[in-house]
């Protein structure tokens, strides 16, 4: 099957994180080579603060590249360093600033939202690094009413993190005041679920049921498709391909075939090994598989 008709055949929420190596322009093109019709991209370099400028010209190849393309929906993920939750002052601010450049580049890239993580309360005041967070995103949204959609993340709740539990980003989300609320949604990682010890496994149902009642469903836009290397409940973010760790196949096939899902992207951050094309072809493929079952 050509690259072409792989993406055609494929349901079309179905996605990966790829790389901007040579420009960001060159992202859709990779999204065809592995058969995915969404994307996830970093803006810039992940572990560094340096905030590069995305030229105009850029901007628009990136756009017309996923109207070529056919790429159904697009989205960013924040830098690594960022910490909206950070009780040090400077730290924050340097995070607040960051986050809205992240949010700038989303504008001019046309990008469909920004998933971010909501970051650490290391001083161990879980609240008020929610209310710090909160806080953040809220100047960002004000500073670039242009911006896409803002995601939270629900994270894998080790140490000091905040967004760990549906209960906390609900917190979040109630704190951000309702003009900026409405532009603001909610990253479901499979992986960072099952290790915060949300059992999609054993209470699938239970989860959903828990969500609604917290975040409301409606909220959740995106998913992380990630299986687990490490046990539930462990809080250890640790990813592997699908089916191969321990959440194992049965979860992904409720998600891939539940109606309340169907619409959704379902993006990859699995494992890429020494051949990354080939590890995202193959983990598209085994989710392809238990949509078609």
């Amino acid at each position: 099957m050509s690259d072409s008709s792989a993406i055609a055949a494929a349901p079309r929420t179905l996605g990966a994180h790829l790389s901007v190596a040579g420009g960001v322009e060159r992202a859709p093109e990779r999204a065809l080579e592995v058969g995915a019709s969404t994307l996830q991209i970093f803006t810039k370099q992940p572990n560094r603060w340096a905030e590069p400028r995305i030229a105009d010209e850029r901007g628009a190849a990136f756009r017309g590249e996923v109207a070529r393309t056919g790429i159904s929906y697009a989205v960013s993920h924040d830098s690594y360093l960022i910490n909206l939750a950070s009780p040090t002052g400077h730290l924050w601010r340097r995070s607040a600033e960051c986050f809205r450049g992240e949010l700038e580049r989303a504008a001019l890239l046309g990008l469909d939202a920004i998933v971010t993580h909501p970051g650490n309360a290391t001083d161990g005041d879980r609240e008020s690094g929610i209310e710090r967070n909160a806080q953040a995103v809220t100047e960002a949204m004000e500073a670039v009413p242009a911006s896409p959609r803002v995601l939270l993340e629900l994270t894998a709740g080790a140490g000091t993190s905040v967004g760990g539990t549906l209960e906390e980003l609900a917190r979040i989300i109630e704190l951000i005041p309702e003009r900026e609320r409405t532009r603001v949604g909610v990253c479901f990682d499979t992986c960072h679920a099952w290790v915060g010890g949300l059992d999609l496994a054993g209470d699938y149902e239970g989860v959903w049921m828990r969500a609604e009642d917290t975040i409301g469903l409606d909220r959740i836009e995106v998913f992380h498709m990630n299986d687990a290397l490490a046990p539930f409940g462990s809080h250890r973010d640790r990813h592997e391909h699908i089916g191969e760790g321990t959440i194992g196949l049965e979860p992904f096939r409720r998600l891939m075939n539940d109606e309340r899902f169907l619409h959704l992207p379902k993006i990859l951050e699995t494992p890429k090994g020494e051949d990354g094309v080939e590890a995202d072809r193959r983990n598209l493929a085994v989710l392809r598989e238990l949509r078609a079952g």
